[in-house]
């Protein structure tokens, strides 16, 4: 039987729930959902990176990496990101935000899929992922 590890990268806090950022079984990696929060400070609150989409775009897609490296993927390993916005108006810039940071892989980093939602107040943008390694 293939163990399930919680992946928990030393960047992130504590989740508010009883969840982990990501989930490892075999070579399969969840990446929860993150969001533009700056690297954990011990005994401080999460905080935004700032209040523009291209702050938290860039913040929640370094978060993304982060959890992927703790579990011994990269980009290359991703499947599928789930992109959720919070208003449409923003789709093109995060479209362009998007390609800009994917600019050196070769191919497109992993089917994707945007739909919009409700988040905390002062959270625009959250972004998770599926890898398969291997």
């Amino acid at each position: 039987m293939t163990v399930k590890t919680a992946i928990v990268p030393a960047t992130h806090t504590t989740p508010p729930a009883k969840f982990s950022h990501g989930v490892r079984k075999g070579n399969i990696l969840q990446v929860a959902g993150q969001v533009g929060f700056l690297p954990a400070v011990p005994g401080q609150p999460p905080t935004v990176v700032g209040p523009t989409l291209r702050e938290q775009t860039l913040q929640t897609l370094a978060n993304v990496r982060s959890v992927l490296e703790a579990g011994g993927a990269t980009w290359e390993d991703v499947m599928m990101l789930r992109v959720y916005l919070t208003d449409t108006a923003h789709f093109a810039e995060m479209n362009a935000l998007y390609d800009d940071y994917f600019a050196d892989l070769k191919e497109a980093p992993a089917a994707r899929t945007t739909v919009y939602v409700g988040l905390p107040e002062g959270l625009l943008i959250e972004i998770d992922a599926l890898a398969v390694l291997g």
